[in-house]
């Protein structure tokens, strides 16, 4: 049994669709999207390309999902009360492009998923630690600060994502993977995911970026032009990435 996890993808089809390519390629048997669908620049056509796809999938949901799902309600979290418009607006807008039917089934994911995988048992999915879809932690976060995050977990591997950046870590008796980012990954550009079948196998999928920053630029996300150059053609580093992070872990 072959799994592919897919995490992070924030609206960004393009990468989207050259990420599910190889997994038809793959023979995987099933999906498993690990939480962030939105925000992004594409909402709408990602949600229905995922809709769409042949091979059973499971969805799971993560905090850029859980605000969106909380605008299309009416609701005002307290982290949309107290954070910069600069990130309010994605998710406003992308709220403004789903419909009731979105809002029903994005309702229904978890916010964790167990998969028994043969080669591996029950697989745990969660979006950032087993506790909560907020927490940030990296492959250089100390292990006595980690270890309370997943306090509990009787899960041999845990696959999670938010932070988009891979690694492959272990904890106490567990093995931490991180699948990495499809839409909006830190490091060198292209779709970050992750397969699990006989062995955990991080992938990195190549797709024509200035052809998807131009297919970004002509939708009427309100940070299209930015979210082409910084999270497409060229994304922060991991080092810039894992200095930012180190600040803001576990908090």
């Amino acid at each position: 049994m072959r799994v592919a996890a897919i995490y992070d993808i924030h609206g960004n089809l393009p990468a989207l669709e050259a990420v599910y390519r190889e997994i038809r390629q793959a023979g995987v048997d099933q999906i498993v999207v690990g939480g962030d669908v939105v925000p992004g620049p594409m909402p709408r056509e990602t949600i229905d390309y995922l809709r769409a796809v042949e091979i059973p999938m499971q969805f799971i949901l993560g905090n850029g999902d859980r605000e969106v799902l909380a605008r299309m309600r009416g609701e005002e979290t307290e982290w949309y009360r107290t954070v910069q418009e600069q990130w309010r607006e994605p998710v406003r807008w992308n709220a403004e492009q789903l419909c009731a039917g979105d809002e029903k089934w994005i309702a229904e994911w978890p916010a964790t998923l167990r998969v028994g995988i043969p080669d591996f048992g029950d697989v745990l999915f969660c979006h950032a630690t087993p506790r909560n879809d907020v927490e940030i932690f990296t492959r250089l976060t100390a292990e006595e600060r980690l270890l309370p995050a997943f306090k509990g977990v009787d899960a041999g591997v845990v696959v999670c994502g938010h932070t988009h950046m891979q690694f492959d870590r272990v904890l106490g008796q567990a093995r931490i993977v991180n699948a990495g980012s499809v839409g909006m990954p830190f490091g060198e550009p292209g779709a970050y995911w992750l397969q699990l079948g006989t062995n955990v196998q991080l992938q990195r999928t190549d797709y024509d970026l200035a052809k998807a920053a131009e297919r970004i630029r002509a939708t009427k996300y309100p940070q299209a032009e930015d979210f082409a150059a910084r999270n497409v053609l060229a994304p922060p580093s991991e080092a810039t990435m894992l200095e930012a992070f180190g600040k803001a872990e576990l908090r």
